[in-house]
């Protein structure tokens, strides 16, 4: 980054080198002989001077330029890509203007996709390290020695010794072999980035109304009459997604953006409000107040399709104007226009991000959240609902089939129910698969005992406790000894000078990534460490899921570079070297050492009727990408042509089999259509009662239903109970007998339901009253780091116990010291434009890298003048629990007084020091700096051990 102050002479534009006059280098380029991109500039030219230049492109005049349709690997809008490839080299890339999600857009980190095809910077080839250097090995020694060190690990000390990340980043056919993996290994101890993303999300939301996504689109937004966000920076961290929102406000759209900082996306809002952080719960409860105080609810809405509203009032009702000031620091006037505007322009989307769920209580703040558009009445309706952003290019299909240490695929129970479906599924026989687990039974933390294959494992966010925390108080076996990252960058992570303990105490530590990633350098390990290079996604095909849950097919645009491989050969070579890829891979179409990913989606079909991966088949997919051009912008329906009033991507759930045709979920929980026109209604997935209570519709049904009012999820049972059983195949009744929609193969059981018009997953009321969670109704915990001493009496944490199976949680003994007088700065973090994730792939592209070269603290000036701290220079940044950074201060005020704010994409320096030389030679990002998760603290969300990144505490004093 570069610090220029407003009389200073201005740099030389980069542009003027592309007229023909010097260029003004960074000095980190300077003699590298890389040049700028044409793509990463184009944004900054006149329209007039944006032109194709194809024959520069050309590698061979004689040879055809194939164009290859692909989706863009970085946040998780989807954007279309074309790349252009001569002679097996990716020469160039448009954007693709038939995507009805991107419209020819892209942001920067999307025009530079190409050099993530071709980047030096790559891991090339295996490598290990030897007496503390990096050395190049074959593939076959890299397996063999893995293979050997995981199965002595596993001897002296069990499956569970091993834990691994999965990614993100994965295809669905990857990432679902990782979960796949994981189970044949036989362990829980699997995890990926959703956890620290979006995991209170999918707790807080599945728990409220049956699904745990997005409930309508970006696209959607442009129906809204209101849009509210919360803890989310579209314009940095979705760009293409702000458009949609920009043009909404075009369209008479009223934007309200409540955030601690002033952002990029705060400057286009009607009404910005800034508060504390960490303090969502007061803030949405004292716009309820007023909701509630005016009579502006929807209370024919709440009377048929809510639960517990009027639990949620009572507790509303202690959150007056002045209480809620005292707390969030906001005005009760503010509040007041809030939900006037809000009430006045129905229906309106509630939009957040990590802002909202990276906290202690993030579960609290997403059914907050909830509440507030469940009393309005704004989900389940066009223009309504909860518009949450994802951030990874597939965090959202990692999630729904991925490596989640608590569920199977499609969110599966990791309990008897689900571990018979999916043995089913996958041909296997269950006993065999149990003996694969360790058979000893742990303390649950609850009194009683549990096996580690019915308890979920332990979590990405405390991989690090499994390591050095005292072994009795974990309940398995034994610490864990192994760890494999694969496609995760650790640097997203809290508690940075901890992870390097653990790093280094590891028996063994497998990287497989395209990128060495802070994995590699972080540590002072000197043996048994390994790198894995892994193809990228522009090296394989196979589909992922946008945030809105639309699947897209990519093809592959190359092959891979170098010695790397696609993520499904990796997990073939590893499985057959560990003795069990021939039942791993029974079921799929084999091809030099791997499984097509068509194949492997058809076994996702097969299996994943809980959510609807059951229509989205290879051809399904391909179709809608080849005909992008066919679909509405606003609706997402194919307009005309062979894909007639299907939608777009076929979000899930998109039930029954492929050949049933459902056309997929634009808008869920929306009775004002036929469910095989994506329509529905809230899920019944907790009972039809509670305490006597309720808990169906009343009055409420899905357009065309022939059960007009609530009712239960299907079964065989249901079926036959309602005469409509001998409308199944005799092949489907030998299937469905016994069963339920979610387990039936034969799908049968969804075909019959949907044909009377009713949804499979039943018809209920959402719960604003969630008795299964710490907090039934959201309350307001002072985070564990607070500003607010004087506030923790009345708004205490939890005590310390056992929860999520494994590991203890602290929570009152970290809040027993007030540290707000040493370290009397909020310290929060976030997304920039320029770079994705913990950044190594973004950081190692020259055209993005010369961007944002430092890494930096945003600081008031108010508070930068109390330290003596002046723009530009060079300060430390020190958090209470010992870690520091040292990297750039930026006074602005952006942030206010007493708050500061990093961002969360750099890695390759630790408290001062530049890594530099622990990266196998030519691999190092182009762009280094501290990593914020060095300087942030312990904490974590009770339903999902969600890591506290957005509120803790720090001091910045000159370095």
């Amino acid at each position: 980054m570069k610090l220029v102050k407003k009389n200073a002479a201005a740099p030389k534009p980069i542009m003027a080198g592309l007229l023909g006059k010097t260029v003004s280098r960074r000095a980190f380029l300077r003699g590298s002989g890389l040049a700028v991109g044409g793509a990463a500039v184009a944004g900054m030219m006149p329209g007039t001077m944006v032109k194709k230049a194809r024959a520069a492109r050309s590698i061979d005049p004689k040879a055809e330029i194939k164009q290859i349709k692909t989706v863009c690997g970085h946040c998780s809008v989807g954007c279309s890509t074309i790349a252009e490839v001569q002679n097996g080299v990716w020469i160039g890339q448009e954007p693709a203007f038939d995507s009805p999600l991107n419209l020819g857009a892209h942001c920067a980190k999307g025009a530079a996709l190409r050099n993530h095809g071709h980047s030096k910077r790559r891991v090339k080839y295996p490598m290990k390290m030897v007496g503390g250097k990096w050395e190049r090995i074959s593939w076959d020694q890299a397996i063999n020695e893995i293979g050997d060190k995981l199965l002595s690990i596993r001897e002296e000390s069990g499956p569970d010794a091993l834990w691994f990340a999965g990614s993100s980043k994965a295809s669905n056919e990857g990432s679902y072999l990782q979960r796949k993996f994981a189970a044949f290994w036989g362990s829980n101890n699997c995890d990926h980035q959703a956890r620290i993303c979006h995991s209170t999300t999918v707790a807080g939301v599945a728990n409220t109304w049956g699904y745990g996504a997005m409930t309508n689109s970006y696209n959607d937004m442009l129906n809204a009459k209101s849009i509210i966000m919360c803890g989310s920076n579209a314009a940095e961290a979705h760009p293409v997604a702000m458009q949609l929102i920009l043009r909404a406000k075009e369209q008479g759209t009223k934007l309200i953006v409540m955030d601690p900082r002033f952002t990029r996306t705060a400057a286009h809002s009607d009404i910005y409000v800034r508060f504390r952080s960490g303090t969502d719960v007061p803030l949405i409860w004292g716009i309820l107040w007023h909701v509630f105080e005016n009579r502006w609810e929807d209370t024919e809405y709440i009377r048929q399709r809510v639960y517990g509203m009027d639990k949620v009032r009572a507790e509303v009702a202690k959150w007056t104007p002045q209480e809620v000031e005292r707390v969030t620091g906001v005005s009760g006037d503010a509040l007041l226009e809030v939900a006037r505007t809000l009430a006045e322009n129905r229906p309106g989307t509630f939009v957040w991000c990590m802002g909202g769920t990276q906290h202690t209580i993030g579960s609290n703040y997403v059914r907050a959240y909830n509440c507030l558009q469940l009393a309005l009445g704004n989900i389940g309706k066009e223009g309504g609902g909860a518009n949450i952003f994802r951030g990874h290019d597939n965090v959202q299909g990692a999630t729904d089939v991925g490596p989640n240490p608590d569920n199977l695929p499609g969110y599966y129970p990791i309990n008897n129910v689900g571990w018979t479906h999916w043995s089913r599924v996958w041909g296997v026989d269950l006993d065999w698969l149990q003996n694969r687990f360790d058979q000893t039974e742990y303390d649950d933390g609850k009194g009683g005992t549990m096996k580690p294959m019915n308890t979920g494992g332990i979590t990405v966010s405390r991989w690090i406790d499994g390591v050095l925390e005292d072994k009795a108080n974990i309940s398995q076996r034994d610490n864990i000894r192994a760890a494999m990252f694969w496609g995760h960058a650790p640097n997203s992570q809290t508690r940075g000078p901890e992870m390097k303990r653990a790093f280094e105490k590891l028996d063994l530590l497998v990287v497989i990534d395209p990128y060495p990633t802070v994995s590699a350098v972080l540590h002072d390990r000197k043996e048994n460490t390994y790198l894995l290079p892994a193809a990228t996604q522009f090296e394989q095909a196979g589909s992922v899921t946008a945030s809105n849950r639309s699947l897209q097919w990519r093809d592959k645009v190359i092959e891979p570079l170098y010695e790397h491989k696609p993520d499904s050969e990796i997990a073939y070579l590893l499985a057959k070297k560990l003795g069990f890829a021939d039942e791993m891979f029974k079921n799929y179409d084999i091809q030099n050492n791997m499984p097509t990913a068509e194949s492997v989606l058809r076994e996702i079909n097969r299996g994943t009727w809980t959510i609807g991966y059951t229509g989205q088949s290879p051809e399904r997919l391909k179709e809608h990408m080849k005909n992008q051009r066919h679909f509405d912008v606003a609706t997402l329906k194919a307009q005309g042509g062979p894909l007639d009033n299907e939608t777009y991507g076929l979000p899930w759930p998109c039930y029954g089999t492929a050949e049933l045709k459902h056309p997929g979920t634009h808008v869920l929980y929306d009775p004002s259509k036929h469910i095989m026109e994506g329509g529905g209604n809230f899920r019944n997935a907790f009972g039809t009662e509670y305490q006597g209570e309720n808990l169906l519709a009343e009055g409420s049904w899905s357009k065309g239903a022939e059960i007009q009012g609530g009712y239960p999820q299907f079964t065989a049972d249901i079926l036959k109970q309602l005469g409509w059983w001998d409308e199944l195949t005799p092949e489907e009744k030998a299937e469905a007998d016994g069963r339920s929609w979610t387990t039936d193969l034969s799908g049968g059981i969804q075909r019959v339901a949907m044909k009377h018009g009713c949804h499979p997953f039943g018809n209920a009321k959402a719960r604003a009253h969630v008795w299964n969670f710490p907090d039934p109704i959201p309350v307001h915990r002072e985070p564990l780091y607070t500003p607010r001493y004087d506030l923790v009496a009345d708004y205490p944490t939890y005590d310390d116990r056992k929860v999520f199976y494994r590991l203890p949680t602290r929570w009152k003994s970290v809040q027993a010291k007030d540290y707000s007088k040493e370290f009397p700065l909020v310290h929060t973090s976030g997304r920039l434009v320029e770079y994705e994730g913990g950044g190594e792939e973004t950081r190692s592209n020259p055209w993005l890298a010369e961007l944002k070269q430092d890494m930096f603290v945003e600081i008031n000036p108010a508070d930068a003048n109390d330290v003596n701290i002046k723009d530009g220079q060079t300060v430390w940044l020190e958090g209470p629990e010992g870690g520091r950074i040292k990297i750039k201060a930026l006074v602005t005020t952006r942030v206010g007084r007493g708050t500061v704010f990093t961002p969360f994409h750099f890695g390759g320096h630790f408290q001062g020091q530049d890594l530099l030389d622990k990266y196998p030679e030519g691999s190092a990002p182009y762009t280094r700096g501290e990593s914020t998760n060095t300087a942030t603290t312990y904490g974590y969300d009770a339903v999902t051990m969600m890591q506290e990144t957005k509120t803790t505490l720090c001091r910045v004093v000159p370095a």
